[in-house]
């Protein structure tokens, strides 16, 4: 330990960590484990566990069934979370609602429209810069469906009026946002991502509309992809509506006829 670390042990403010570290595998939530004691002022004994058989052996010893276990005042904390939990810091719950990949996606579209308005004309704030946010949002939104497009199917099936009847519709979908969103950005192919904006855009806002504020349904929102935490609801209904809106704006501003 070094001398800082050594004055805190002296003060009480010490923890033994044990954790594995092995050639082909660094434990993270060991990683995590040190970096949060250090941070609330511990001076950490960190014990590596550098082979499988000495990790079996100390799980078994100390009845655990997961590493990294810390230990303050001879007294065993457990893992990361209960060591969270110890310094009365929020647990990460993987089935809580969540809005913030949502909030993520949003305001990179923002970001990335601001950045490419500022390159294309020295000017922030235009009207391209509101279509560039939309087009580039879809991207944004299509790339998280593209991640699993089964999975996106499964939950999207759940609700969308088109996809009951017609089962395809549901892998369709992420590939036909992708197609309008960068067709939109680049203006071009006109004749091609207009309709695909209505449709898809016209046909979600519709059926999102239906299950949640009609049926009152509680679902969950496919719009960031199949394993999404975010509720059915404005989100899913703002993304359909801004498609189906930016596709009516750019028939009329750039007319297909």
């Amino acid at each position: 330990m070094t001398d800082v670390e050594n004055e805190r042990a002296v003060k009480g403010k010490a923890a033994t960590v044990y954790r594995m570290v092995m050639d082909k595998h660094v434990c993270p939530w060991g990683l995590k484990t040190v970096h949060l004691l250090k941070s609330q002022g511990y001076a950490v004994d960190d014990h590596h566990l550098s082979t499988r058989e000495e990790t079996d052996a100390f799980m078994s010893k100390h009845s655990v069934k997961t590493t990294p276990q810390t230990f303050i005042g001879g007294e065993r904390i457990g893992g990361f979370d209960e060591l969270l939990r110890f310094f009365g810091k929020p647990v990460h719950d993987p089935n809580a609602v969540t809005y913030k990949p949502v909030i993520a996606i949003f305001s990179m579209g923002a970001a990335l429209a601001l950045a490419v308005s500022w390159l294309m004309s020295a000017a922030v704030l235009t009207l391209m810069t509101v279509e560039l946010f939309i087009s580039i949002t879809m991207c944004l939104l299509a790339l998280q469906k593209l991640r699993d497009v089964e999975s996106f199917a499964t939950m999207f099936l759940g609700y969308d009026l088109l996809a009951q009847r017609w089962v395809p519709y549901a892998y369709f979908y992420p590939f036909g946002e992708a197609a309008a969103g960068v067709l939109m950005t680049a203006h071009a192919l006109n004749w091609l991502s207009i309709p695909i904006a209505l449709v898809i855009g016209g046909i979600g806002a519709v059926s999102v509309f239906y299950a949640v504020y009609v049926q009152n349904r509680e679902l969950k929102c496919a719009c960031v992809g199949g394993d999404s935490k975010v509720p059915l609801g404005f989100v899913s209904l703002t993304e359909n509506v801004m498609m189906f809106a930016m596709g009516i704006w750019m028939l009329v501003k750039y007319p297909i006829w």
